[in-house]
């Protein structure tokens, strides 16, 4: 079906969502070529698999309540390359030390067909709001 692709996509994005949500880091890096490259809202480049689920790891450990979610408005492939894009919303929320985050925007993956298996290439999240804390008044 022309479509499984797209479909695919989504499955794994919702299945990233749902380990970010019960803190499962192996689960996050089930869709995460190990070469991925991460730009986060505040600009951090993240280059690898590890490196990246090593900064979830962090995030868990000091923010016992952080939790991100990714929704695809539009999922478009390139059957040919084996390539295709995600573009859509993010959110997320954590408590700080001076009280709830909640941030927020836009977001681009490239995912990439691979051994069979469809992985983000890369990432970038665009803030557009922040809520909250002295996070949101200065970029960190």
């Amino acid at each position: 079906q022309s479509n499984q692709p797209e479909r695919t996509i989504r499955q794994r994005r919702a299945s990233s969502n749902a380990a970010i949500a019960r803190h499962d880091t192996s689960g996050i890096g089930a869709i995460l070529a190990e070469d991925v490259v991460v730009v986060t809202s505040n600009s951090v480049h993240g280059v690898g698999r590890a490196t990246n689920l090593t900064r979830f790891a962090d995030q868990f450990r000091t923010h016992a309540d952080v939790v991100y979610e990714r929704t695809p408005e539009q999922v478009r492939v390139y059957a040919p390359w084996g390539m295709a894009s995600e573009l859509g919303r993010w959110t997320g929320s954590w408590t700080d030390t001076d009280g709830k985050i909640q941030i927020g925007g836009i977001y681009f993956a490239k995912w990439r067909l691979k051994n069979g298996s469809w992985l983000v290439e890369s990432e970038t999240y665009v803030p557009e709001r922040c809520s909250g804390g002295a996070y949101c008044r200065t970029m960190p």
